[in-house]
């Protein structure tokens, strides 16, 4: 059974930081570009970030300079390191693995809502 289990979630003030964690089972990690997604009320999930197999990395402009991903694959986890926090990235923050070649697998966390706000 697959899952993904994200973490790190919570309040915090304008300016601070947070690291989520979403840890993958079921999967072989290595060979899924993972992905952060996040969905704010009242508007549609967009890409905050992602992550290759192979290391390469993209980011939502609005984060850039703000947000940096990673992954461990020993730990099986993708991580997303958010720091210069804004209101506006107040959102339900989900992790995502995809694969695609011969087959398609996509999967999805459940999420974990993270608050900036004073």
């Amino acid at each position: 059974q697959v899952q993904l289990v994200e973490s790190g979630g919570g309040l915090v003030q304008p300016g601070g930081s947070l690291r989520l964690s979403c840890a993958a089972s079921g999967i072989i990690f290595s060979i899924y570009d993972m992905g952060w997604y996040r969905q704010a009320p009242g508007k549609q999930r967009e890409l905050v970030a992602s992550v290759t197999s192979g290391g390469s990395t993209n980011y939502a402009d609005s984060v850039k300079g703000r947000f940096t991903i990673s992954r461990d694959n020993a730990k099986k986890t993708v991580y997303l390191q958010m720091n210069s926090l804004q209101p506006e990235d107040t959102a339900v923050y989900s992790c995502n693995a995809n694969f695609r070649a011969t087959s398609w697998r996509n999967y999805w966390g459940k999420g974990t809502l993270v608050t900036v706000s004073s």
